[in-house]
């Protein structure tokens, strides 16, 4: 169990805010070990092909299990600062890029790589002290030619979050916001106990600021980031997503790759094959063959407004995305 200790000023400066850099971790920790996402499902050819890349594949081989027992290097998610969201990323990286060597060199000690199985790659970059740029540089490549995709619809989902926790804040105080985070979340009025974690350890934030972070990639993960207190962060798992779990002979297996779930979050309001090609700069031929799969799993109906066919998403489809109970739940 993890506790988080806040005395009043921390309390007082508690924030929300989007993580871009966790959410890209979490897709590049999904593609380094193979896996797929419960939602967003397989991060596709695109993102193997980007491991090639050597300052990726640098980053990636913090992610491996076999490397660091799940553990996220901090430098890798720094606390978003308060800004625009679309200058997030770019401020993350920085922070990144200038991380200290022998901060590196701490967060990379031993304990996180038994003895002797420290990738070579990541020994050299700690040891000449090139390690964090080409972190920031692997990450931001990734970002490009892989994650900029998906975030739109990633951004959405956690923005809708964000959304739903201010309101509470607003009608019931933030210790209440704090106790709908997460079923294993505990808030007492001084500290937040994590319970999801092996980890016995007790952080002090007096005076300092904590971020909460909705996470849709590293979903249903919770984590607490908090050994330097200028740098606190708690991933909680953003509300409303849940795996799909397909019917017998719904056609929902097909369901699979980031940019149609990405379309079908999107469809909220009825949107035409051009404006989702657009919005999501895929050719309109893909555009039309993943509404085709959504068509025909009940997820989406079409209309037709003389010469325009416009998509909005079905009650279906709201229930594969968890979006028929508004309701915050601990």
């Amino acid at each position: 169990m993890i506790d988080v200790r806040l005395d009043a000023s921390a309390l007082a400066q508690v924030r929300l805010s989007v993580s871009p850099a966790f959410e890209a971790i979490a897709w590049l920790r999904l593609a380094a070990n193979g896996r797929h996402h419960p939602v967003y499902g397989d991060p596709g050819p695109a993102a193997r092909l980007a491991l090639r890349d050597r300052d990726v594949a640098l980053v990636a081989q913090t992610l491996l299990p076999g490397g660091n027992g799940g553990y996220t290097l901090d430098l890798l998610t720094p606390k978003p600062w308060i800004g625009p969201v679309a200058s997030i990323l770019d401020r993350q990286l920085g922070v990144m890029t200038e991380t200290p060597p022998d901060v590196v060199a701490y967060q990379l000690c031993p304990g996180r790589f038994p003895v002797g199985r420290m990738p070579v790659d990541v020994r050299t970059a700690m040891e000449d002290g090139t390690f964090a740029g080409r972190a920031a540089d692997g990450l931001l490549r990734f970002w490009r030619t892989v994650f900029a995709e998906l975030w739109p619809g990633v951004r959405s989902t956690l923005e809708t979050d964000l959304a739903a926790r201010a309101t509470v804040i607003g009608a019931a105080g933030i210790g209440r916001m704090l106790g709908t985070l997460h079923r294993d979340l505990d808030w007492t009025g001084s500290h937040l106990s994590v319970g999801t974690t092996a980890y016995q350890e007790i952080f002090d934030l007096d005076g300092a600021e904590l971020v909460l972070c909705p996470t849709a990639v590293g979903w249903p993960q919770l984590a607490a980031q908090c050994c330097d207190p200028s740098d606190a962060v708690l991933v909680y798992p953003a509300n409303g997503l849940v795996p799909t779990r397909p019917a017998p002979d719904s056609g929902l297996p097909e369901l699979v790759g980031s940019s149609r779930a990405a379309i079908l979050r999107d469809l909220g309001v009825a949107r035409s094959t051009h404006e989702l090609s657009t919005r999501w700069r895929l050719a309109p031929a893909t555009v039309s063959y993943h509404l085709g799969v959504l068509l025909r799993s009940g997820l989406v109906s079409r209309r037709r407004d003389r010469r325009v066919v416009f998509y909005h998403r079905t009650e279906q489809g709201d229930a594969v995305l968890g979006l028929r109970d508004s309701v915050l739940q601990k």
